[in-house]
């Protein structure tokens, strides 16, 4: 019997299944807080996972000087907010169209915060509406949307002519071909009136709307020049809502991310000169608005300003100062930094957290923030404004030497519910993505359902990790790097990584070093495909999630190909040998220990052969392997995949070591 449309399951009887839904169902975050111009209220968006409806619900709220934060908007998908220079209204963009969730149309609505009046739609697209931002003097609403060729006016795709393609980087995970659905700038009348206009027409993409203070004009980021996908240089331009655009640096590095300051002299901006290397720490520039050189205003303080938690435009307390925000072993703080870069930038909060937003307006700042044990709240210097959020399991950080004397790994342990210090637990050691990201201070689920379900969970930020300094993140770059040659992929980040796991089994008694068990998505995968081959006997069970194994065809299949030369060197025409050597792939006749594969079937960024040839190679060598394929779904499953398949993939992750970590049967003794 076929099962019910409203019920697809693969694993309905999974001892987990409870676990799993008791911790997505009903989860709440908030984030994107917008001040008032008087600083007296605090819109923000709070997003609730409905797994009945199979969807995540966001919806505008408020809060006041005066009384609970309450919901000001219905949802069900309701983006984030944006006051009116006055203060009056409100706008915000939502997906209320009917028809699947993906495909509904975006809208832009204004909202009358204080007296009579009606919502009103002064925009519909296509193709969604994304950082929006109002103009100074009141009249218009810029944002950035997808402009579609004429080609997706077919009935369907049989009917459209082939594509052709003349660039590098033409799909994008998560959003599928877009080099024939470029982002443009658009503006449209804040009253209703007229048509929306697009600003930047043509094929090039466009990233960032900052007003200049006199409404005439957009500064935005883009790729406006031939061989754009080849040098990979990124430049600001003046995006006029009369005349000509113009740029304001030129194509000397990598630049995004901009604000322009109150007396409209100074832009600033994140970004980074060198785009022939990656990863390095995005710095904070300034530069005038008429062009000439940039100046880079944050060295004093080596840690990237694009965080991985969320990234948003330095944002412009006076003429004289700004606010943004930096990693730092784990932690990701806001700080205040002095225009002119007189000062090293000065955190104004510490601590085990992570900013995941901020705004601020009429003296008052406030912030999204997030901890291990709860989703992101907002809250403002003086203290919280929400308290929304449900409290989970707290976990220890502590710090483990590397191998080499180097330095030291940054390392978190979370100990499992009902935790008895008398027992052993089995052991799931964590390795993140990027690999220039980081684990730390905020809100994991992942750990959080490893350890609900009797999991010691494992987790550390190994070097070619981000929050650190430039030599850190930069220590896995190839060894054929022209400009800052390292060791590769899958070898002092190896050495890290079981340091740490060789380090918590010494420190922790409750960990049971016979029942460790691993698992890592994208470069977490790579990883995990990784120690399987090497180090089989150190491990019961093994998770490789979208992995990439084979870094050859990782280079010409991804999203993102031909990319991958700005961290590895050489390209992989003039050194196939450098890519094949450094891929998982290659110890696969080595792997002894039980694979789980999980892909999903829409990722562009790993596509789904990387699976398909682990997998292949696994069964044909007769090894224990099991290749979970999620249908409709991109990279960011585990993150903002459908609620029901996030369900699905934690059961099968937690089932799967939960059986193969079993404690083992010790011999009877023999009889004298």
């Amino acid at each position: 019997m076929t099962a019910p449309d409203s019920a697809p399951t693969t694993t309905p009887t999974s001892p987990h299944a409870e676990i799993a839904r008791r911790l997505l169902h009903g989860r709440t975050v908030c984030g994107g807080p917008a001040v008032s111009p008087d600083g007296q209220r605090i819109a923000f968006v709070v997003a609730t996972v409905d797994l009945d409806e199979n969807t995540t619900r966001t919806r505008v709220w408020l809060a006041g000087p005066d009384g609970e934060p309450s919901p000001l908007t219905a949802g069900p998908h309701d983006g984030a907010p944006v006051w009116s220079p006055d203060g009056r209204f409100l706008a915000f963009p939502s997906r209320r169209g009917e028809g699947k969730e993906k495909e509904s149309e975006s809208t832009l609505h204004v909202l009358p915060v204080d007296g009579p009046g009606e919502t009103r739609t002064v925009a519909s697209m296509p193709d969604g509406i994304d950082e929006l931002a109002w103009s100074p003097d009141g009249r218009w609403l810029g944002f950035v949307s997808r402009t579609r060729d004429a080609r997706y006016e077919a009935k369907d795709e049989r009917w459209q002519p082939p594509r052709k393609i003349e660039t590098f980087f033409t799909r994008l995970d998560g959003e599928g071909w877009v080099f024939d659905r470029p982002q443009h700038i658009h503006v449209v009348a804040a009253d209703g009136t007229g048509a929306v206009r697009n600003l930047t027409p043509g094929p090039f993409q466009h990233g960032g709307v900052a007003w200049l203070p006199d409404s005439s004009a957009i500064i935005t980021s883009a790729q406006r020049h031939e061989g754009w996908d080849r040098d990979l240089c990124e430049d600001l331009y003046i995006v006029p809502l009369d005349g000509e655009i113009r740029a304001l640096t030129s194509r000397t590095g990598a630049y995004g991310w901009a604000s322009v300051s109150p007396d409209g002299t100074t832009v600033a901006f994140l970004g980074a000169d060198d785009t022939r290397t990656y990863p390095q720490n995005n710095r904070v520039g300034v530069i005038g608005i008429d062009g000439g050189e940039h100046r880079w205003i944050s060295t004093a303080l080596d840690r990237t300003f694009t965080t991985t938690s969320g990234t948003r435009a330095p944002l412009w307390l006076d003429d004289d100062t700004l606010l943004v925000t930096a990693e730092d072993r784990g932690e990701t703080h806001l700080y205040r930094l002095p225009a002119d870069g007189g000062e090293a930038p000065e955190p104004l909060t510490s601590g085990a957290l992570t900013v995941t937003g901020f705004d601020a307006r009429g003296g008052r700042i406030a912030m999204s923030q997030a901890t291990v044990e709860r989703p992101a709240e907002i809250v403002t210097l003086d203290g919280a404004v929400t308290t929304l959020t449900t409290s989970f399991l707290a976990w220890e950080r502590f710090a483990v030497p590397t191998t080499d004397g180097s330095g030291e790994i940054d390392a978190w342990i979370m100990r499992p519910g009902n935790f008895d210090p008398r027992r052993k637990y089995p052991v799931l050691l964590n390795v993140h993505g990027g690999p220039f990201t980081q684990y730390g201070e905020s809100f994991f689920d992942e750990a959080q359902l490893q350890a609900a379900a009797g999991f010691v969970v494992l987790m550390s930020n190994p070097r070619g990790g981000s929050g650190r300094d430039t030599a850190w993140g930069q220590s896995i770059l190839g060894p054929r790097h022209p400009v800052a040659p390292g060791t590769g992929w899958g070898s002092v980040d190896v050495d890290d990584v079981l340091a740490v796991l060789d380090g918590a089994l010494a420190r922790f008694r409750f960990c049971d070093a016979d029942r460790v068990g691993m698992l890592g998505g994208s470069y977490g995968g790579y990883m995990a495909t990784m120690l399987a081959g090497r180090f089989s006997d150190r491990f019961r069970a093994i998770c490789s999630e979208r992995a990439v194994n084979n870094m050859l065809s990782e280079e010409w299949s991804s999203d993102i190909g031909t990319a991958f030369r700005i961290e590895h060197g050489p390209t992989h025409i003039e050194a196939p040998e450098e890519y094949q050597r450094m891929s998982p792939i290659r110890y696969v006749r080595d792997i002894d220990v039980p694979m789980l594969i999980l892909h999903s079937e829409n990722d562009l960024r790993c596509p789904i052969v990387q699976a398909e040839e682990l997998f292949v190679a696994l069964r044909l060598l007769g090894k224990d392997v099991t290749f979970y394929r999620f249908p409709n779904e991109g990279h960011e499953l585990s993150r903002s995949g459908s609620p029901l398949h996030r369900q699905m993939r934690a059961e099968i992750i937690l089932d799967f070591f939960t059986e193969k970590m079993q404690p083992r049967r010790k011999p009877r003794p023999k009889r004298k």
